[in-house]
């Protein structure tokens, strides 16, 4: 930039004689670009990967497997992140593409404006993260795992939402800045644009405290409290290990009840062995989904299809381990949700049970390189295993839908 500036002046006084105030202008009005130019700034990140998986896995890059009888791999790419953010004053603007081979889509559009008095709000509008937990928030280019939990994945997909969030935080020089308080109100359907006229409610308060620059504490609590769309009259609810139907046609329209409660904890130690991180976060609550799925509403059209509310529970555990000074993060995760924790193995396939009343376990092992601050490479096996009942077909037994990725990630 100063180089810039100096061939600009070079360039005006050849040109012209020498006019002190032409010159102060033109000065001034390339010092108010360089200006400008600090208030723009431009990041992002590829991660570029490989996965080979069993027969019934679900891989993150790639077309799904088409011949269940043969093992699957695909290489391609499963995040290209640009994001532009603009700042001036109490305003930020934010914008992040996702480009892969599959298209474009957006991550995040959203503003910020913060609290010029007190200097301890924030109100951010737009699609942004959901304010729920920890994990959701964890950037993927820092992620040790190369994918969110299971129950994230189900309850949350794509992370966020459309929404408006307030954040009280007191300044840094207050005793009280440990605290965090985030809470909105959510189209409820992700990134998808909007359906209906009810909104959900999400909040999270949280604390982050430092001792000695060695030991990092933190912690929270979510709240979830929405709802989603009844498109059939026919609603079941679980009584004992049964799906009992209420079939009133004025069901049509109502809003079934979507509830959670969640607890996060991150721990990080430094010691001479290197950093020692622990993460763990715990769900549960009530999901309304289908007679096969548990997933979260994600589509631009209300939906249409019977309604089964679940009590669940689920969470993750993960530990990760640096090694001194060598570039290497050694990784254990291991995450697991029960979508209707009232009914276990050989009930489910009976009284209206069916395959989304599975439960799953993730064991994950892996390694990350840090070869310099912008480029990793991570290497993750994921073991997953499934509940068995011998009333549905194909989960008699473990599912074979173990996956290993190799991801290469350059970071700007």
């Amino acid at each position: 930039m100063m180089s810039c500036l100096l061939l600009s002046i070079a360039s005006f006084s050849q040109t012209e004689p020498v006019d002190s105030n032409a010159l102060e202008k033109r000065i001034t009005e390339i010092e108010e670009t360089l200006k400008e130019n600090k208030n723009f700034k431009v990041s992002g990140y590829i991660q570029t990967q490989f996965q080979f998986g069993e027969q019934f896995s679900a891989l993150k890059v790639g077309a799904s497997n088409d011949n269940k009888n043969k093992t699957i791999n695909r290489v391609g790419i499963r995040r290209g992140r640009i994001k532009f953010t603009y700042e001036k004053g109490i305003v930020a603007g934010v914008f992040q593409l996702d480009i892969t081979e599959k298209g474009i889509g957006i991550k995040d559009a959203y503003l910020n404006i913060k609290d010029p008095w007190l200097k301890s709000m924030a109100l951010k509008a737009g699609v942004f993260d959901r304010p729920f937990g920890s994990e959701i928030s964890y950037s993927s280019s820092q992620r040790e795992a190369p994918e969110r939990s299971t129950i994230f994945q189900t309850l949350f997909p794509e992370e966020r939402d459309l929404g408006l969030m307030l954040t009280l935080q007191a300044p840094k020089t207050s005793i009280w800045n440990i605290l965090k308080l985030e809470a909105g109100l959510f189209a409820g359907n992700g990134i998808k644009m909007e359906t209906d006229n009810r909104k959900d409610f999400i909040g999270h308060l949280s604390f982050n405290h430092t001792i000695k620059d060695i030991l990092k504490i933190g912690g929270g609590i979510s709240y979830y409290n929405g709802g989603v769309y009844q498109g059939s009259k026919n609603i079941y609810t679980m009584k004992g290990n049964s799906f009992v139907l209420n079939n009133d046609s004025t069901n049509i329209g109502k809003y079934a009840k979507r509830e959670y409660i969640g607890f996060d904890m991150q721990i990080n130690a430094i010691t001479k062995v290197g950093t020692t991180k622990l993460m763990a976060e715990y769900l549960m609550g009530t999901q309304p989904g289908t007679n096969k799925d548990s997933k979260s509403p994600n589509a631009s059209t209300l939906p249409t299809s019977d309604t089964y509310i679940r009590k669940f529970k689920g969470g993750y555990i993960m530990l990760t381990q640096d090694f001194g000074k060598v570039p290497l993060t050694g990784v254990f995760k291991y995450d697991w949700y029960n979508p209707n924790k009232n009914v276990s193995k050989d009930n489910i396939g009976l009284n209206q049970t069916n395959k989304g009343d599975i439960s799953y376990n993730t064991f994950g092992l892996g390694m990350v390189w840090k070869a310099t601050s912008s480029i990793r490479v991570t290497a993750f096996y994921d073991i997953v295993r499934n509940e068995t009942t011998n009333n549905i077909t194909d989960y008699n037994q473990n599912r074979k839908d173990n996956v290993f990725t190799l991801r290469f990630q350059y970071k700007f």
